[in-house]
C-alpha cells in the first residue's frame, strides 16, 4: 500500500524562517547593547540585515511565469527625407529655373501663335472682301464696256446705212478718237468706201491710228 506524503506548504515554512531570523536579530541587538560598541553594532546590524534579506530571498516563492507577450520592437523608421547635398540642391534650383524659362517661352510662343492666327484670319477676310470687290468691279467694267460697245455699234450702223460720200464728209470733221472707234467697228467694205471719199490727209491719219490701235503698240493719236 502506497503512503501519500503530504506536500509541505510554502507559507508556514516562510513564517518559521522569518521568526528564526527575528530571534537572531534580537540576540544580536542585545549583545550590542551590552558591549556599547557602536561600530560592532553597525556591523552586526548590517550582517543581520544581509542575513535577513538572504533568508527571505532563499525561501521566497518563485514568481509565477508571466504569460504577457513581449513588447513589439518597432522597426527603425527614418525621420524626414534624406539630406540633400549642396551640389544636388544647386542642380535642382538650376532645373527649376530652366523649367520656368521653358514655360515662359512656351507661353510667349503660344501668345505669338494666337496673334498670328488672328492676323491670318483678318487677312483672309480682307482678301475675300477684295476678291468680292474685284469681281464687282469687273462686272461693272464689263457692263460699262458692253454699254459703250452697244452705243458705238448704234453709231456704226448709222454710218454704214449712209452713202460713203456723206459719211466721209462727216468723218473729215470728227475728232480722231471718235473716228477710230467708229471705223474700227465698221465692216471692211463700208470702211474702205468711206475712206476713199474722205480727205486724203485725214484718211492717212485715220489709217495710221487704226494700225496703232489694232496692234496695241501705242494709244491712238489725236488730230
Amino acid at each position: 500500500m502506497n503512503v501519500k506524503i503530504p506536500t509541505p506548504r510554502l507559507l508556514p515554512a516562510t513564517i518559521a524562517a522569518m521568526a528564526a531570523l527575528l530571534l537572531l536579530k534580537t540576540g544580536i541587538l542585545l549583545l550590542a547593547v551590552v558591549t556599547h560598541n557602536a561600530r560592532a553594532d553597525s556591523a552586526i546590524v548590517a550582517v543581520a540585515n544581509a542575513a535577513s534579506t538572504d533568508g527571505i530571498t532563499e525561501r521566497a516563492p518563485a514568481p509565477a511565469a508571466s504569460h504577457a507577450k513581449p513588447p513589439l520592437i518597432n522597426p527603425t523608421v527614418p525621420e524626414g527625407p534624406p539630406p540633400v547635398s549642396e551640389s544636388e540642391r544647386a542642380l535642382l534650383q538650376d532645373l527649376r529655373q530652366r523649367r520656368k524659362e521653358l514655360d515662359a517661352r512656351a507661353e510667349a510662343v503660344k501668345a505669338r501663335e494666337s496673334v498670328l492666327a488672328a492676323t491670318e484670319q483678318k487677312l483672309a477676310a480682307r482678301v475675300r472682301e477684295l476678291q468680292t470687290l474685284q469681281k464687282k468691279l469687273e462686272g461693272l467694267d464689263a457692263a460699262q464696256k458692253q454699254k459703250e460697245d452697244s452705243g458705238w455699234q448704234g453709231l456704226v450702223k448709222l454710218y454704214e446705212a449712209m452713202r460713203p460720200k456723206d459719211a466721209a464728209t462727216i468723218f473729215n470733221d470728227l475728232q480722231m478718237p471718235v473716228l477710230l472707234q467708229v471705223m474700227d467697228r465698221m465692216k471692211d467694205a463700208k470702211a474702205a468706201a468711206v475712206m476713199a471719199a474722205m480727205n486724203p490727209d485725214k484718211a492717212r491719219d485715220l489709217t495710221a491710228g487704226l494700225a496703232q490701235m489694232r496692234t496695241g503698240r501705242s494709244s491712238p493719236a489725236g488730230g
